[in-house]
């Protein structure tokens, strides 16, 4: 039974492929655009059937955007509490046309009642979970979301879904940021045959696992039931080897006795429910019982209970954690068994919605009863452009036995100076400021650096003509259907198709781009993507992020990572730093789905300026002069805050003193 559910003006212009602007517009100049039949002045509801009849009425010639329809015919055949349940029914059904796709291809050829009768045994044999009842009325949506994954395949076609989904939903789940995802996987290392997250929300950790190693098993627990069945589906998309089980991983441990190389996980902060009274002679409390008030600190021995000897876990830990009373004896017990080697601060705002600075603990499970000598402290708080390389640098090298004593960033500090009777594990209290990094000669070079790119920003900004400009804006799905570029895009190959990567290959990574850096990730044993290798003046896009970011390549030869769209220009048509400018503008954010802390960028509904070439080539170059103004500004602020800091501790440490000659006369 289909419903007629109701639809914003946001809603009504994603199903068009329009800007918002354009619905507005449309309730203005026609008088028989639908009527509100709920929400407010402000915000009005529509009737989707009366919405879809007029938008099919008005505009013969224009083709909508498939998944955006699909999405809405979802919402009308299930009520919210029905619709997770569709959704994980319909995400099995698109893994057996993953898996099976030349077996989906006979079956649909033949009429809905086959199809009915025939694919509920078969998606079973991929997932047992499929119900029967699902085909009864429903092939027609079957047959849909199959067309649609034909055309953008079955992983993106359910991650586009599930993300709708959970924009309406978004207090289920709390996304874990992808830059704390790569830095947690970093430095958990890169070798591992097992990842586990006991608290693994929509699987953010284990698929990034995955897009580093394919073949790695991955193991999860949810409480969340909905959670959980979406989360399964999305693993079970890119890869065979993964086990996603529902339950409370602390009361009810759905993976007890077993163990992984490696547990990732962002668990619950502040949970005064976890279970103290029913699992106060839990055998997994091995340095200790938790007290009530420390949730924390029962996940992190949850997470040492999983771990294989010399395994590595590393934990996001509010910084709280490291300097409540209640938990010095547990915090103890873990320096002085070896179990807790380092502590890293992350800076503020690096994840979204949390008023504090939170911590990463890395952990590691002792293959002997050894006591280290040593801990890690790390302190990111001032580095937030690059505070993951500084961490993963710093545990690299401890990690290799060094001992480190960087000013105001990281020390190796001795067992005993953390073992007193608080047990503060605060990194930035054990940070040194060494004075023999302050000499006058580091000062005054400090200040002529920044004084030397000071005069050169002034010439990097490019010249704008004040005359306003009329843009005939159109899709970039425009432009590729004119040939004016190519589109490219990882997609998954079946099983026995994998390809051999060439062992001197660098993948350029979604991280690398977004950092404007050259292609840094490593090359896997065996690829499930076929190789799509990059040229010079190609634009890479990554499809999740912050803030829209679009880079032209300066460099070729290495292979396109997960997560990025590549789009290739006929430079004799577009101009490539041109259209990079125009893709990452604010005035596209529209084009783009919104996400709890960040946006999903579809590149093909971004809209570019149709303009002569040699325009397009004055725009590029105002971009590029733009991108250049933007990095030396990032470095003049960055030698500015070490100037600040190095002639202040200059000045308290006394190897720099005031200029006399500065002095205001007549002043003391």
């Amino acid at each position: 039974m289909r419903r007629d559910v109701q639809v914003t003006a946001a809603d009504t212009a994603r199903l068009a492929g329009v800007g918002r602007a354009a619905v507005s517009n449309w309730r203005r100049r026609h008088d028989d655009f639908p009527q509100p039949v709920g929400g407010t002045a402000t915000s009005p509801a529509f009737s989707l059937e009366e919405i879809q009849q007029w938008l099919r009425s008005h505009t013969e010639s224009k083709e909508f955007p498939a998944d955006e329809w699909l999405w809405q015919d979802l919402r009308a055949v299930a009520d919210d509490d029905e619709l997770a349940g569709l959704l994980a029914d319909l995400g099995a059904f698109l893994v057996y046309t993953h898996r099976q796709a030349g077996d989906w291809a006979k079956l649909a050829a033949g009429d809905d009642a086959t199809v009915a009768r025939g694919l509920p045994r078969r998606v079973r044999k991929v997932i047992e979970t499929f119900p029967e009842s699902l085909i009864t009325d429903r092939v027609p949506l079957i047959r849909s979301i199959a067309g649609l994954a034909a055309e953008r395949g079955a992983q993106e076609t359910f991650e586009f879904l599930r993300e709708r989904y959970f924009e309406v939903h978004s207090r289920r789940v709390y996304l874990t940021p992808p830059e704390i995802v790569a830095l947690s996987l970093d430095l958990a290392g890169s070798n591992a045959d097992t990842v586990f997250d006991p608290s693994c929300g929509t699987g953010d950790y284990l698929i990034g696992a995955l897009e580093r190693r394919p073949e790695v098993k991955t193991m999860g627990q949810e409480v969340d039931q909905t959670t959980a069945r979406l989360t399964a589906v999305r693993l079970a998309l890119r890869s065979g080897n993964a086990d996603i089980r529902t339950g409370d991983s602390l009361r009810a441990d759905a993976f007890s006795g077993e163990s992984a190389d490696v547990v990732v996980s962002n668990p619950p902060f502040n949970d005064r429910a976890w279970g103290y009274e029913e699992l106060t002679a839990d055998p997994r409390w091995e340095y200790g019982l938790p007290p009530r008030m420390e949730s924390e600190l029962a996940w992190v021995q949850h997470a040492l209970a999983h771990l294989k000897a010399d395994g590595v876990a590393v934990l996001l830990m509010p910084p709280a954690v490291g300097n409540r009373k209640s938990g010095r004896r547990i915090r103890g017990q873990l320096l002085r068994r070896g179990a807790l080697r380092a502590v890293v601060a992350l800076p503020a705002g690096s994840v979204p919605n949390i008023a504090v600075a939170l911590t990463l603990w890395i952990l590691r499970r002792p293959a002997e009863a050894r006591t280290p000598s040593h801990v890690l402290m790390v302190d990111t708080s001032g580095r937030a452009d690059d505070y993951a390389e500084v961490a993963v640098a710093a545990w690299r090298e401890f990690n290799d036995g060094r001992e480190l004593d960087e000013p105001g960033v990281s020390r190796s500090v001795p067992l005993i100076d953390l073992l007193d009777d608080e047990v503060d594990l605060t990194p930035a209290r054990y940070l040194s400021t060494a004075s023999e990094d302050l000499s006058p000669e580091r000062v005054t070079g400090a200040r002529n650096r920044l004084v030397d790119l000071l005069r050169v920003l002034a010439e990097l900004v490019p010249a704008t003509a004040t005359e306003p400009q009329d843009l005939p804006l159109v899709p970039l799905s425009e432009l590729l259907r004119r040939g004016m570029l190519t589109l490219h895009q990882q997609s998954q190959v079946r099983p026995g198709e994998e390809q051999e990567a060439s062992a001197d290959s660098l993948f350029l990574t979604a991280g690398d781009v977004i950092a404007g850096r050259p292609a840094s990730g490593k090359t896997p044993e065996h690829m499930v993507h076929r190789e799509i290798i990059t040229r010079p003046g190609d634009v890479a896009v990554p499809q999740i992020v912050r803030a829209p970011v679009a880079r032209v390549l300066t460099q070729g030869g290495a292979v396109l990572g997960a997560q990025l769209s590549l789009l290739r220009p006929d430079p004799a048509l577009l101009d490539p730093d041109f259209l990079a400018g125009f893709l990452c503008s604010s005035s596209n954010l529209r084009q783009y789905s919104s996400m709890s802390t960040s946006i999903r960028v579809d590149v093909r509904r971004a809209e570019v300026p149709l303009l002569p070439i040699e325009e397009q080539r004055a725009y590029g170059e105002a971009f590029r002069r733009l991108a250049a103004f933007e990095s030396s500004l990032r470095q003049a602020a960055a030698l500015g805050e070490d100037l600040i800091r190095l002639t202040a501790d200059g000045l308290t440490h006394g190897s720099v003193r005031p200029s006399i000659e500065n002095h205001v006369k007549g002043t003391p």
